[in-house]
Parts: C-alpha cells; sequence; structure tokens
C-alpha cells in the first residue's frame, strides 16, 4: 500500500470495521420482543440468548488471548466468519422457531466472533499509536459502543420493511463485508515481529498476581454495577416521570462512547493509568450517593438521576478502553492479548450477573434506590482494590 500504510489505514480504521460490526450486540434490546413473538416465547427466556452471548465473549477472549497474538489475520477472519454466521443463524432459527438454535447461533457462534473480534485489533493499535495508547485503544473500544447509536435507527428500519428474519440475513452480509475489509487492511507495524519461539508465559502466574487480581476486580465490578443500572435505564425514566426516554438513551449512548475515548485520551497525559480507575470509580460513588442521600427517584429529581445515569455510562465505557493500556503498563506488550484476554473473563462472569442482580433486587424491594444502595457499596470495594492492590510503577513482567 505504500504511503497509504500507515497507523490510521493499518490499524484505526480496520479496528473500526471490526468494532462496529460486533457492537451491535448491545442492540438486543430492539429485537429481543419480536424474536420473542416470532418463535412464541416469553422475552425473560428468549433474553437469555443476549446473557450466553456476553459470557462467551469473554470466555473466548480469555481462552483465545493467545491465537490472537500468534496471528491477527486468523483471528480476524475467525472473528468474521464467527460473527456473521452467528448472526445469519440466528434469522434462520427464528425461522425455525427454535429457541435452543438461537441460544447456539446468537449467544455461542455469535459470542465467540465477539470475544476474538474485540480483542483482535488492540494490540495492533497500541502498537501503531505507541505513544497514545489511550487514545487509540478509547478510538476503537468507541466505535464499539457508537455501534448501537448508528445501527439503532437501521435494525428498527430494516425490521419494519423486510422483517426480523431478513434483518439479520442482510446484516449478516453487511457485517461480514465490513469484518473483511478490517481484515485485509489490519497489520502490524513492520518494525514489529512476534517472537517464533514458544512462550514461556503461563497464564496461571498471571491470574495469582496481585496487580492483575487487582485489575480484575476493579474492572468485573464497574462492568456489573453499570449494566446493574444501564439495563433498568428505560425503567428508572419512568419511574421519574421522564417522558423523552428515547432521547435520554441516545444521550446515554454517546456518553458511554465519550467515556471510551475521552477518560483513555487523558490517561496517556497521566504517569499512573490506574488514576482514571480512580477518578470514574470515585465520580460514581459521589452520583450515585447523591441520588440515594436526596431520595432522588422517589422525589422524582430528574436532572440528578438523568446525571448519574450519564455518569454511569461514561464510566462503564471507560474501564473497557483504559482496560488494555493499564495492563501493558504492568505487564508489558510481549503477551499483551493473552493477559488482556484473561482479564476479560470479567466482563463474561458480569454479564451472567449485573442484570441479574438488579432485577432482583428491585423484585424483592420494589425499588431502584435499593439497586443503588447495592452499587455503591460495590463501587468501594472497586475502589479500594485500585488502591490497594494496583500500585505505579510495579511491573509484574
Amino acid at each position: 500500500m505504500g504511503k497509504l500504510s500507515n497507523k490510521w489505514t493499518r490499524a484505526a480504521i480496520p479496528a473500526l470495521l471490526i468494532h462496529c460490526s460486533i457492537g451491535t450486540v448491545y442492540c438486543w434490546s430492539l429485537v429481543k420482543d419480536a424474536i420473542a413473538t416470532e418463535i412464541g416465547s416469553k422475552t425473560t427466556t428468549v433474553e437469555w440468548a443476549f446473557s450466553i452471548a456476553i459470557f462467551c465473549l469473554g470466555m473466548s477472549a480469555a481462552f483465545m488471548g493467545n491465537i490472537v497474538e500468534k496471528d491477527i489475520h486468523k483471528s480476524a477472519l475467525i472473528a468474521a466468519i464467527c460473527f456473521a454466521l452467528g448472526m445469519a443463524g440466528t434469522g434462520f432459527f427464528i425461522a425455525q422457531k427454535s429457541l435452543i438454535g438461537i441460544f447456539l447461533s446468537y449467544g455461542v457462534v455469535m459470542g465467540v466472533g465477539l470475544g476474538i473480534g474485540y480483542l483482535t485489533p488492540v494490540k495492533t493499535l497500541m502498537l501503531w499509536f505507541d505513544k497514545q495508547k489511550g487514545l487509540a485503544t478509547g478510538l476503537a473500544v468507541a466505535g464499539f459502543g457508537l455501534a448501537k447509536m448508528i445501527a439503532s435507527p437501521i435494525m428498527e428500519s430494516l425490521q419494519a420493511s423486510v422483517g426480523i428474519i431478513n434483518m439479520f440475513y442482510i446484516l449478516a452480509a453487511v457485517y461480514f463485508v465490513m469484518m473483511f475489509l478490517g481484515f485485509l487492511l489490519l497489520k502490524k507495524p513492520d518494525g514489529w515481529v512476534e517472537s517464533k519461539k514458544k512462550s514461556e508465559f503461563k497464564p496461571l502466574m498471571v491470574l495469582k498476581n496481585k496487580t492483575f487480581i487487582g485489575i480484575w476486580i476493579m474492572f468485573y465490578i464497574n462492568i456489573t454495577c453499570g449494566l446493574a443500572l444501564i439495563s433498568q435505564e428505560k425503567n428508572i425514566l419512568h419511574e421519574i416521570g421522564f417522558a423523552s426516554v428515547a432521547v435520554i438513551c441516545s444521550f446515554t449512548a454517546l456518553f458511554n462512547a465519550a467515556g471510551r475515548l475521552g477518560f483513555s485520551a487523558l490517561a496517556d497525559k497521566l504517569k499512573d493509568r490506574n488514576t482514571i480507575y480512580k477518578v470514574i470509580l470515585s465520580l460514581s460513588i459521589v452520583f450515585t450517593g447523591a441520588v440515594i442521600l436526596t431520595k432522588g427517584i422517589e422525589n422524582k429529581y430528574v436532572v440528578l438521576v438523568v446525571a448519574l445515569l450519564f455518569m454511569i455510562n461514561a464510566a462503564y465505557g471507560a474501564g473497557f478502553s483504559n482496560l488494555p493500556t493499564l495492563l501493558s503498563d504492568h505487564f508489558g506488550m510481549k503477551t499483551i492479548s493473552t493477559i488482556h484476554g484473561l482479564a476479560l473473563s470479567a466482563w463474561a462472569i458480569a454479564g451472567l450477573t449485573g442484570n441479574q442482580m438488579s432485577a432482583y433486587i428491585f423484585s424483592k424491594t420494589g425499588t431502584y434506590e435499593s439497586v443503588m444502595n447495592v452499587t455503591i457499596v460495590l463501587y468501594i470495594i472497586a475502589l479500594a482494590s485500585s488502591i490497594f492492590l494496583v500500585k505505579h510503577g510495579e511491573k509484574a513482567e
């Protein structure tokens, strides 16, 4: 590609093509009711397809990080095939009215594509943008967050015009083309050569490392608490009597993406990237505490509650974009894809616990302030983990 072979064409653009495709998993709320109606099942039952997808995302990233490490082209192609096949399979099994088929296609096959696709461009981005790692990973992961905003009107239009089944077939084709183009463009810098020697890296060594444990805990809690509140966004807004729910949900998606990009770019200017986690966790505690102390939901303090939702979405996104760069600071770049993948196992478990936790608490108490009482305690634990376990300057490589 000559002069066109640069950090934008070989890293940023292919990363965005991949992440803007797989990020549409967060459009699940737009299709779950239609799927349930089409196959004659309950929405709460169909909902498990999304939970399975997030679980498989995290676990495939955890166990296939070594493949990504060795060959990003192979992993990018596997991601494109699995994601597109899973999406097309979802359309097919909706037509067959097979709930198990939907779980396998949307949950397992597409979930594997999600995990490998999410992980694949990250190391390449950090290698090309070696002095702006946070900006680079924030840009790509922001694409994952913005995918919902971009795809939502398209998916609603397709559902109305061609139906839910054909929508999945069309999107499968479109996203395969986008991800395949990302596969063709993605390339590590010419000066970087992966070692051909058998790696001495052992995952169990990292899993026992105090720093990794601290990062895993605060990452897991940030996702769990984020999902606990984000999954209840619409209901919380209805509870405080807010009419323009769709508008606020679009803005929360924007804050999610802005948090991914803004906080990670800011981290590039700090001596310790862990400071960002201390900031977002502290802000989450402050905003959640303000709503609890003022009984914001019960008293319908709209501005305060909406501000909390904006903050939680920004913190949720920032947690993802700062993870790989924080890990690289402590563990180096040689095995970052593998270590990042292991850390994403927290996402897998949070995907099974976050939504369910808030739904369970609300079913027992009938109030969302009870959910916030639990999340603020968890945020405090995460902040303690960030302060006492993740020490600046400690190299664990």
